[in-house]
């Protein structure tokens, strides 16, 4: 059995509010309409997860709250954890490994979304986008294995990759 995983940067936040702490920070009017779209997107292409785990942080959950929004009932109850608030690729990856669903979809912060993503598929998009994986970028990835316990680095098959503007510009 295949693994899919949906991997999510979440949409542009506000930063017109200096009182609140980077993990308090909402979205803005812009990230909120990107994460529409990429929910979007997602359901249009049937790419619908049973399983989310995200970075707990204001801004990933509201990312998660306008895709769903999009999507239905997919994801069911989402898990929100501090352990993907700022995490490295290998503290994603041992987050990612811990997952039970078929579909998963993750969302995290940069710089570590971008250093997984590079390291977790075994061949780049050819996209210009990719590796710097901006506020909303979106990568469905395969993965030949029957428990996500199973999957390393270098081993998942891209299968779509968009960012917001291709979807909202």
């Amino acid at each position: 059995m295949t693994r899919i995983l949906i991997l999510t940067r979440h949409a542009k936040s506000a930063w017109d509010d200096i009182s609140l702490g980077d993990h308090e920070r909402p979205l803005n009017k812009r990230g909120r309409r990107s994460a529409q779209a990429i929910g979007a997107w997602l359901r249009k292409r049937g790419y619908l997860p049973d399983q989310v785990i995200s970075s707990d942080a204001v801004r990933t959950r509201e990312t998660w709250t306008q895709m769903s929004a999009e999507m239905g009932q997919a994801g069911g109850d989402p898990t929100f954890t501090r352990s993907l608030y700022l995490a490295p690729a290998q503290h994603i990856l041992a987050n990612l490994r811990q997952a039970s669903g078929r579909v998963v979809l993750l969302l995290g912060h940069n710089p570590g979304i971008a250093e997984f993503a590079g390291q977790i598929v075994d061949e780049a998009p050819a996209h210009a986008r990719f590796f710097d994986y901006p506020t909303g970028a979106t990568t469905v990835i395969e993965f030949a294995r029957d428990t996500w316990g199973d999957i390393g680095w270098h081993q998942g098959e891209v299968l779509d990759f968009i960012v917001p503007r291709e979807l909202t510009d």
